[in-house]
């Protein structure tokens, strides 16, 4: 990663931001205008609704709190207003299923500032928004754009530039241009697709004094479910989440000074979801992960910062796997954006430093986590241990280690340099009949979890509607049809454009236009307007 580029995304403060774990809302805008539509809306819905049946599951704070989606046609249109996602993946599904019935035949033309005009109005909305929940105490004060579109990215920005030059941006945190595009083949219907998740080429266009990030991405499931799915990574930049400790005179801890110490300044980054946090979520029954736990870090929420002082460098080959356990973390150089660009640079250059010097000595480095708390009253501290492992992708991999306190005793016998022809036949011919793969590629293994998810989180519907007594119904609440989306907020009009309408109710049977403006809200509007 180019150390510019980080500098340009983090050093731009996020005016209101309190919470270091605080996440965005999102705002996602599906152009259509494209013949590649037809083969796009399907993977395309199919992606959405996995990663947001995650975002609803996840125990804990929400991972994706706020969502509005819209797509352009020969007009913006909005098919989610604003909503809370983690109570609500009834009406996400409602809104996906509206997506799915979208024509595709790609008729619409490619002209006019559709996008441009849903980038405006989402603004616009999620001003309201904010404002109709500050009262409440509820602030959610940034919001990040993700455009998918099969027209040419630099087209896009050059539209965006042009256009939005006069828009009030400060509570933008981030516009993203996510081009499409259409694979070379196509695959069977359950082949699986490997694509590799961190392979979106990307490029960066800076105007109206921000960054767009432009990337590709191709038109399959996997690709969009992972460009989704960064939308689970903590997004909190205001402060480092780890220093890492090394002794300036060496690796020699024994003759270190305390006082000597090379800090490195990092984040953490989950490698993985603990499937801890989302078995059994609909009935309460998992708990969040445990920070305070003294053999278990966690990267989200980064609500700690951590402190890993290295203590010995062992050599690769001798460090046994069945010692280590846990969810492996990430871990990268910081990019908190309250740090100074030298000290950034400096920072960035030492960890890459530390990296390819791990790597040509071919050593791992055993870690001790210093204390949270130095209060006087803790006269016991347990301490945890780690070992962190190099790559060559410019990131560090940290798990825990076993220590004598919970190591089980086990004999291990001496492997026999002989074995009997009649029995080492066999087990010769069943290993020569399988597969054998150079890498193992996570991709091409799925275990139905996101069925299992889906089927999980219309319990508590179907336990509703089996005991209608339970639920006290709202103060002059209409009767709606499930399958309808309900809008939190009235929509607020744009100013005067030709363009910006919703859409009308002729248009389809399925239209959420009358959700846009309930009965109930008639109040909430005729205050606001």
């Amino acid at each position: 990663m180019n150390s510019r580029k980080v500098t340009s995304e983090t050093r731009r403060g996020f005016p209101g931001t309190k919470a270091r774990s605080q996440q965005p809302s999102r705002i996602l805008i599906v152009d259509v205008t494209s013949p590649l539509w037809t083969n796009t809306c399907s993977v395309l819905a199919e992606a959405l609704e996995n990663t947001l049946c995650l975002a609803c599951s996840l125990a804990g704070p929400c991972r994706v709190p706020l969502l509005s989606l819209y797509v352009v046609q020969n007009q913006q249109e909005c098919l989610l207003p604003f909503t809370q996602v983690k109570e609500s993946f009834a009406r996400v599904q409602t809104c996906i299923s509206e997506l799915r019935s979208l024509p595709r035949e790609g008729c619409f033309p490619q002209e006019g500032n559709g996008v441009v005009q849903a980038v405006q109005d989402g603004l616009q909305q999620f001003k309201q928004y904010s404002r109709h929940t500050a009262a409440g105490g509820s602030t959610n004060s940034s919001v990040e754009i993700t455009i998918l579109t099969s027209q040419s990215g630099k087209e896009m920005v050059k539209q965006l530039e042009e256009k939005l030059k006069d828009i009030d941006l400060v509570s933008l945190r981030r516009l993203q241009v996510i081009e499409v595009l259409k694979r070379d083949f196509l695959e069977p219907e359950n082949a699986e697709q490997s694509m590799p998740a961190d392979e979106l080429s990307s490029d960066d266009t800076a105007i109206l004094g921000m960054d767009i990030d432009v990337q590709t991405v191709e038109d399959n499931v996997i690709s969009l479910e992972m460009l989704f799915k960064t939308w689970l990574h903590d997004y909190g930049t205001d402060r480092e989440q780890l220093h890492l400790l090394l002794p300036s005179g060496g690796f020699s801890y024994a003759t270190a000074a305390k006082t000597s110490l090379i800090c490195l300044k990092c984040d953490l980054q989950e490698r993985l979801l603990d499937p801890a946090l989302l078995s059994g979520t609909a009935d309460g029954t998992v708990r969040t992960v445990d920070m305070n736990s003294p053999c278990q870090m966690a990267a989200w929420p980064a609500t700690v910062l951590y402190k890993l002082r290295v203590i010995k460098a062992l050599k690769s080959e001798g460090v046994c796997e069945s010692v280590l356990y846990g969810l492996p973390f990430i871990i990268k150089p910081t990019s908190c954006w309250q740090l100074d660009w030298d000290e950034l640079e400096i920072n960035q250059h030492s960890f890459h430093a530390l990296c390819h010097s791990l790597l040509k000595r071919n050593w791992m480095l055993l870690a001790k986590c210093e204390p949270q708390n130095t209060s006087p009253s803790w006269n016991i501290v347990v301490h945890s241990y780690y070992i962190i492992v190099p790559s060559d992708s410019a990131t560090l991999l940290v798990k825990a280690v076993a220590v004598r306190e919970l190591l089980l005793p086990s004999t291990f016998p001496a492997l026999l340099a002989e074995h009997p022809e009649r029995v080492r036949g066999p087990i010769e011919s069943a290993l020569n009949g399988l597969e054998v793969e150079v890498t193992y590629n996570p991709l091409h293994l799925k275990n139905n979890l996101y069925k299992y998810l889906k089927s999980v989180l219309h319990r508590p519907l179907n336990r509703q509607q089996a005991h209608p007594r339970d639920q006290r119904p709202e103060r002059h609440q209409p009767k709606q049809h499930q399958s309808r989306a309900k809008a939190t907020v009235a929509p607020l009009l744009m100013a005067p454009s030709p363009v910006q309408v919703f859409r009308p109710a002729a248009v389809r049977r399925d239209s959420c236009e009358h959700s846009l403006l309930p009965e109930e809200d008639d109040e909430i509007l005729h205050v606001l307007q």
